[in-house]
């Protein structure tokens, strides 16, 4: 599954020089992990379908959602190496995007990232997400935690909180504190990758 066959797949129109930006995202990737262990997959093929299919296929949610409009803030929370929040700010550039790793080769990685793609709408917080200031229309995560202490640690930002999970956690959903609710459960299809994958929407409310 080529990147150009996976977007089509996931019936995205991306801007002009999306494609390109992406996937000199992955090279630089590709040549970081080389030194600093950024990720364990290594596969070209995989990286594609993996790390840039994989947050991609969030987006026709996100952009179906009737609260995510344009200039829409999002904050990625333990966003390792920049997954999904990069992938997303590259697919959306009217979107402000703000990653959340407290690792620094991680933090490190994604600043340079920044600096080389030219994305102007990325902002990178290197720390803790629970010292994080700041509200948000949205936060997402990528097997950050699990959901309870996701909206322990990033409940602070916004009331609506993105989860990427793979197969639906019913016992996450189950242990949700007081407060909080699943506001919605979306099944994701990656181009290429047979595994399940679904979108969680939490809500603040009852």
């Amino acid at each position: 599954m080529t990147l150009s066959e996976g977007i089509a797949a996931l019936g995205l129109t991306l801007p002009p020089d999306a494609e390109e930006k992406l996937r000199a995202y992955l090279a630089l990737l590709a040549k970081w992990n080389k030194v600093y262990n950024l990720t364990a997959i290594r596969d070209p093929a995989a990286m594609v379908t993996q790390h840039l299919l994989d947050a991609l296929a969030v987006l026709p949610v996100l952009q179906k959602s009737a609260l995510v409009g344009r200039h829409y803030s999002l904050a990625d929370v333990g966003s390792g190496a920049g997954l999904p929040g990069l992938v997303l700010a590259i697919a959306r550039p009217d979107w402000q995007v703000m990653s959340v790793e407290a690792v620094a080769k991680k933090a490190a990685f994604q600043q340079q990232a920044k600096i080389e793609l030219g994305l102007a709408n990325v902002s990178i917080h290197c720390g803790r997400v629970e010292d994080l200031q700041g509200r948000f229309d949205g936060v997402i995560s990528r097997a950050f935690a699990s959901l309870a202490d996701f909206v322990a640690l990033a409940g602070h930002l916004s009331d609506r909180l993105w989860a990427m999970k793979g197969a639906y956690p019913a016992h996450e959903v189950a242990a949700l504190p007081p407060g909080w609710r699943l506001a919605a459960c979306h099944e994701l299809h990656v181009p290429g990758l047979g595994a399940e994958r679904c979108l969680l929407l939490l809500e603040r409310g009852n």
